[in-house]
């Protein structure tokens, strides 16, 4: 079978032909419907070895959704031809926090540690992907696999990010969402269906800010030197009483702890890995700041419930699965808009 795997640090993935995984107990063999393109997969690629203890080298991936093809001895409640989603980050299954559902914060795991499919170990940008638990698959019902991938990450993380924040969302709140890519965009429509407040989208690309003005952002601003107090001026001079940073890097940490109101809250979810002074006079008082990673597997049950209920509906372009290269200098040169999609089998 086809499979995108990263052969080098600092290296392009290459479109390799490797042999299609037998399920083993308790395991299932899917079909690759979708896999999401994320940024993250770019920043593991472009960090120097030694930095991660992934070995190299492995099928990219987490973001993904299909249908069961077949399952090993011992799985039982699933059917062939089921569409499923794969719950991304795999723990341990037996620690405190994976017995809650919550493996992506699993005791024995941390990040630099192969964690999942697609994350030092195969993932789903592959024709076939073995899922080593089915405690992993979500079914789908009726959501189209092809285009429902996004749904596991970018709409799961910013999920968390938000559900943990609702109480600071009364009306006459604020939110405010930096990085309108994969997860921003999901972040502007999950505010929306979830909560009063008002939101308040930065980007410094045109078409996606045209993307969350479409998805209901109240405000959208382009992201510049005054931008702080554009912000300060929508909030009578508060700030957001939520701000989610899907970059990380310096300018949008700084433009976040701009914005942040006293009691709010900042959610670092970009992975661009830099950082944020915490001290008096840096954040305004009783401003939190978390650095967050996905979401729990209920939580993945509850995001299929909002698209089952066509509240929330992932904005995706597809592609063959030969274009991955290609795709992954778009999003490098951030030359996409909504998630990118890579479709093995059309």
């Amino acid at each position: 079978m086809r499979a995108v795997r990263m052969t080098a640090w600092q290296g392009e993935p290459e479109i390799l032909d490797i042999p299609v995984p037998e399920p083993g107990p308790g395991q299932a063999l899917v079909k690759v419907a979708g896999a999401g393109v994320c940024h993250s997969d770019l920043h593991i690629m472009e960090w120097p070895e030694g930095l991660l203890q992934y070995e190299l080298p492995f099928t990219l991936g987490h973001e993904v959704t299909g249908w069961i093809e077949r399952t090993g001895p011992g799985v039982r409640g699933w059917g062939e031809g089921e569409a499923v989603a794969v719950y991304g980050a795999w723990g341990c299954g037996r620690c405190h926090r994976c017995v809650q559902g919550m493996e992506n914060y699993c005791e024995q795991t941390s990040a630099i540690k192969s964690s999942g499919g697609g994350l030092g170990l195969d993932g789903g940008m592959a024709e076939y992907m073995l899922v080593p638990s089915s405690r992993f698959l979500v079914p789908l019902g009726d959501l189209d696999p092809r285009t429902a991938a996004p749904l596991t990450d970018a709409g799961l993380t910013s999920y968390h990010a938000i559900k943990r924040s609702l109480h600071r969302l009364v009306p006459g709140s604020a939110a405010l969402v930096i990085g309108v890519g994969g997860l921003g965009h999901m972040a502007v429509e999950l505010l929306k269906a979830l909560s009063p407040a008002t939101v308040i989208a930065v980007d410094t690309a045109a078409g996606k800010r045209d993307l969350a003005k479409r998805l209901g952002a109240d405000h959208v601003l382009t992201g510049g030197q005054d931008t702080a107090l554009q912000v300060r001026d929508l909030t009578g001079g508060r700030g957001a009483e939520l701000v989610l940073d899907f970059v990380g890097g310096q300018q949008t940490l700084a433009l976040a702890a701009a914005c942040a109101s006293s009691l709010g809250e900042v959610a670092i979810v970009g992975m661009a890995g830099d950082e944020l002074p915490v001290g008096v006079g840096r954040l305004p008082f009783e401003c939190s700041v978390s650095v967050l990673y996905w979401g729990s597997r209920p939580e993945l049950m509850e995001v299929i419930a909002l698209a089952q209920q066509r509240r929330i509906t992932p904005q995706v372009e597809t592609f063959p699965l030969e274009q991955a290269p290609e795709v992954y200098r778009r999003l490098r040169e951030g030359r996409l808009t909504g998630r990118a999609v890579l479709l093995p089998h059309g």
